[in-house]
């Protein structure tokens, strides 16, 4: 481990920029290198999860592992498809939330599926430090630090400064998530966005309309490729039919225009050749999965929470306190409270934040048959 002095300032970097508003690559790439100046790696992957369902949403590559895409079908395979005691999803069940593979398998790396058939084999990796950054809203995203087979193992003091810097990884993720407000004026296309993959995870048919949101989506500034996140939603969805898993797999992802889209996965019925397919179908959000989504992101309570929603409808301050039933002098402390947590000044800035800057350019516009707005 570096000395005190270095690990200090980079504990205080990371902090720093955590705080700076900065897009989502901004933040991972200068949080990143404050990080391998204390903990050396060879490799390193920063993902983004949907805090709901703890599903990748889109992933950073770094070093020996940057524009390295031809392995994620397996990584997700194995992530989602498996029961892997470090699965993010695991971790998070247990509140285990670092681990470091060389001491969680006892150097016998063969007892991780994740090791033993993709990291050693293919890469040459031969430890890997894991950290699921968590609130209480949810997980908001993983890192992943590889080292080789010449390197040592991830030491006990270099775990326990991941865990500490953790909760300001959180922060900037969830940040960095919502600091991208502009969107293309481009015309999105239109159609429904379905892919189909076959048993052998092949994408054997796919829309127009899918494909021009996958592209969106790999648009985003250096956060990799999204049939990561498609794989992990069919593996998911592989579980859900053998009746290992009890929800729907799930995903809602940022485009690099700014847009949140929804991601579903369903195992389709059928016989012969078509058995075990899945459905993969693509959707803008609408408005209420994107204000519980930016609601978590800015840590509101319940409380606070309704208060938005009714302020979304165009209320006032009397109006809110007869239906929450509260003072109107609670109500202001309330919006004084979601103001500061959302760097907002006023409810106009606080609609536009949450709401308007996806949907708002396209009022007035045309709507398609599903009711939603076509471009």
């Amino acid at each position: 481990m570096a000395s005190a002095l270095a690990v200090g300032r980079a504990r205080s970097d990371i902090d720093v920029v955590s705080r700076a508003g900065l897009p989502l690559h901004s933040f991972v790439d200068e949080a990143a290198a404050a990080l391998e100046a204390v903990v050396p790696f060879v490799a390193a992957c920063v993902s983004t999860l949907d805090p709901a369902t703890t599903m990748v949403s889109s992933a950073r590559k770094m070093g020996e592992l940057d524009g390295c895409n031809e392995q994620d079908v397996a990584w997700s395979q194995i992530e989602y498809g498996s029961d892997d005691p470090t699965s993010i999803s695991e971790l998070v069940k247990t509140g285990r939330l670092v681990v470091g593979l060389h001491d969680a398998t006892r150097g016998v790396l063969d007892r991780s599926v994740r090791m033993s058939d993709l990291l050693v084999p293919h890469f040459g990796f031969h430890d890997e430090a894991r950290v699921v950054f968590v609130d209480r809203t949810g997980a908001w995203g993983h890192i992943s630090l590889f080292r080789g087979d010449d390197d040592a193992a991830f030491a006990e003091d270099e775990l326990e400064f991941l865990a500490a810097v953790a909760p300001a990884f959180t922060r900037g993720i969830r940040t960095g998530l919502l600091a991208q407000l502009t969107r293309s004026a481009a015309p999105t296309q239109t159609g429904p966005a379905v892919i189909v993959v076959d048993a052998h995870d092949r994408i054997v048919q796919s829309t127009p309309a899918a494909l021009a949101h996958l592209a969106r989506m790999s648009a985003a500034p250096g956060m990799g490729d999204p049939l990561t996140s498609v794989q992990a939603l069919v593996s998911g969805a592989r579980r859900l039919a053998r009746g290992e898993v009890e929800r729907m797999p799930r995903i809602r992802a940022r485009t690099g225009d700014g847009v949140w889209l929804v991601l579903h996965a369903a195992p389709l019925g059928g016989a012969g050749d078509r058995a075990g397919d899945v459905v993969v179908t693509i959707e803008e959000a609408r408005p209420q999965e994107v204000i519980d989504l930016v609601a978590a992101a800015f840590e509101l309570t319940t409380r606070e929470r309704e208060v938005v929603a009714v302020v979304l409808r165009g209320a006032d301050t009397r109006e809110i306190a007869a239906e929450l039933h509260l003072s109107p002098y609670t109500v202001q402390d309330h919006l004084k409270s979601i103001f500061e947590k959302a760097g907002v000044a006023s409810r106009r800035e606080l609609v536009a934040r949450v709401y308007f800057d996806q949907y708002v350019p396209r009022m007035g516009g045309d709507i398609g048959a599903s009711g939603w707005y076509t471009a």
